[in-house]
């Protein structure tokens, strides 16, 4: 950009900026203008429309700057503005702009101002002039989403589109609200076979072939002579015949508190007794390490290792907070759509599993972990998950008292609770009557921002005896649900063992949304008026974790045979984690 450029870009920015005495800038829209203003500024200087700037700023940020910090690929703002071994689109946004990089990670105006810069930049290296009209700027979109493959690529522009095509709103962090109407645009998709794409160099240990499942996957898989249980110890996995020796019914996923690159580390070092399936890094590369047949020692439950595939992601579930990029999202959804439908499991939250969802086998090896953790953006995963052609579960119209709360919808798929900021995430806190004035259930003691015993996540199902206005006038609802309070932490011997209590959830208004599940009444009883409740389908007094009152009622979102018998169990949302009871104990009140 010339000088003069420069220069005019500068100044009509600054009516957006606002700099503080130590040169770091606010946030966007300090001024008068906005956001909206931004993006119309950005339009005008480097000729990428509008539309276009806010497709992207939404895909990857929601409109938000993410308190100023990086995505685990080291984006930053809604634009993702990328400083990392694989790219580096900040340095190259600063020097195109003539605007600082405090401003362009911390100030959403900054930043949206020099992801225009960068996409005008992509679409001069596809061709001579930048393009015409908004359908024509899809290959430069592919480009600048960086991505590890062509088909990949594809699928980030194809994913920025899909929004143009349904319309979106968001709000920004100044309060101001983004709206974009569905219009008609037929993307130029052909010009994607011209983008440049920079696969990431094959680590030790992996070979780009066609021996993998997946068939876009890099193959890792780690030899049985070293590695299998059945052959040699140390050893990370057991070698099998999945789904014919166990069912595969689930997919776990988990983060790595790390890169994809520190999951090999470990994944490839036959002492470390851990394994999983697939790596998904945040550039969109998968990585296979194991075969999808074979037994990963990953979920923390034996039973759910033997039954499911498990897929780490580079990221972190609280620590530093860094959030999950729109690429990462996209190359997991693929795999994710890729498993569902070879093995036939239904898109839902009670078979794509989070490793905190999954219950530990027994009260001594509580708690399990938890991740992908509360910024792990659920209801915007499966909407992508769906677009790669997989159905939501149907069935009967949904009875009253089931729900799952979705703070939005398929267009919007964020909503009031879905950016990913530290002090907005997607658990929802119990407390012990209809008010967030109530004292929150009893739980782990301390502030462990990531614990789960007196909350519950989105897409989870649960059936409700009574709902209410908050009493104490924040505008949220309350729902009066069975949970398994774990209610012994405190004591002088504390134990995760658990009590089924009743307790009362705050949900944003309107997120609460219909789901289809059974509905189970535990059947009145002699044992002390108490049902037990396990950590897995298994006739065994090791796995009680806690009980539930006779009478008391749950949504049970699947059904199994406890493995070689013809013993039915159902899994029901028990303490934030799936939990287990025996058909023999239910009565099954109705399926919707």
């Amino acid at each position: 950009m010339t000088p003069r450029r420069a220069a005019g870009a500068l100044l009509a920015l600054a009516a957006l900026l606002t700099f503080g005495l130590a040169g770091a800038p606010a946030r966007a829209g300090t001024a008068p203008g906005g956001v909206t203003a931004a993006f119309a500024e950005a339009a005008h200087q480097y000729g990428v429309p509008a539309q276009v700037l806010e497709s992207v700023c939404y895909l990857e940020g929601r409109f938000s700057a993410h308190d100023g910090q990086p995505s685990v690929d080291g984006g930053y703002g809604c634009m993702h503005l990328v400083k990392s071994d694989k790219a580096d689109t900040l340095d190259q946004a600063a020097a195109l702009t003539g605007l600082g990089v405090s401003a362009l990670q911390h100030d959403t105006a900054a930043n949206i101002l020099g992801g225009a810069a960068v996409l005008r930049a992509e679409a001069l290296t596809l061709a001579p002039t930048p393009p015409a009209s908004v359908a024509d700027w899809y290959a430069p979109v592919a480009a600048y989403s960086h991505a590890s493959s062509r088909a990949l690529a594809g699928m980030y522009a194809d994913a920025a589109f899909k929004l143009l095509a349904t319309g979106f709103s968001g709000v920004a962090d100044d309060g101001e609200t983004v709206t974009v109407a569905p219009q008609a645009v037929a993307p130029d998709r052909a010009k994607l076979a011209v983008v440049p794409v920079s696969p990431a160099a094959v680590p030790s240990g992996c070979v780009q072939d066609s021996n993998v499942d997946y068939p876009q996957a890099v193959d890792c898989v780690v030899p049985a002579s070293k590695f299998d249980c059945n052959v040699t110890s140390p050893c990370t996995y057991l070698s099998s015949t999945r789904p014919s020796s166990y069912a595969i019914n689930t997919i776990t996923t988990h983060d790595i508190e790390g890169t994809g690159q520190d999951a090999l580390n470990v994944f490839q070092d036959p002492a470390s007794d851990v394994s999983a399936h697939y790596i998904v890094d945040s550039d969109g590369t998968v990585y296979q390490v194991i075969r999808e047949k074979d037994i990963g020692y990953h979920a923390g439950n034996y039973y759910y290792n033997e039954h499911a595939v498990g897929i780490e992601h580079a990221g972190f579930d609280a620590g530093g907070y860094q959030w999950y990029n729109a690429t990462e999202y996209l190359a997991s959804a693929k795999l994710v759509a890729y498993l569902l439908k070879k093995y036939k499991i239904p898109l839902d939250h009670a078979h794509i599993t989070a490793h905190g969802t999954t219950p530990a086998p027994t009260t001594g090896s509580a708690p399990n972990h938890v991740d992908p953790g509360k910024y792990w953006l659920w209801d915007y995963y499966f909407g992508l998950i769906h677009a790669q052609g997989v159905s939501y579960p149907t069935g009967n119209t949904p009875a009253t008292g089931l729900f799952r709360i979705n703070p939005s919808s398929d267009q919007q798929p964020l909503g009031p609770n879905g950016t990913e900021t530290s002090a907005n995430n997607s658990f929802f806190t119990l407390h012990t009557g209809p008010s967030t004035a109530d004292p929150v259930i009893p739980g782990a003691p301390g502030a462990d921002s990531t614990d789960e015993t007196t909350n519950v996540e989105t897409q989870m199902p649960y059936y409700y005896l009574a709902q209410k206005a908050d009493e104490a006038g924040t505008g949220m609802q309350m729902y009066e649900i069975w949970y398994g309070e774990n209610d012994r932490l405190s004591n002088s011997s504390p134990s995760y063992y658990a009590d089924a209590k009743l307790a009362w959830v705050a949900v944003p208004a309107g997120s609460a949304v219909p789901v289809h599940s059974y509905v189970l009444s535990l059947k009145p009883t002699t044992k002390n008026g108490t049902i037990k409740i396990y950590g897995r389908p298994a006739t065994s007094s090791t796995y009680v974790i806690g009980t539930a009152p006779s009478g008391s009622q749950w949504a049970a979102p699947k059904s199994v045979f406890e493995d070689g018998t013809s013993n039915l169990w159902y899994g029901i949302d028990y303490n934030h984690r799936e939990a287990w009871v025996p058909a023999t104990e239910v009565t099954v009140i109705a399926w919707y």
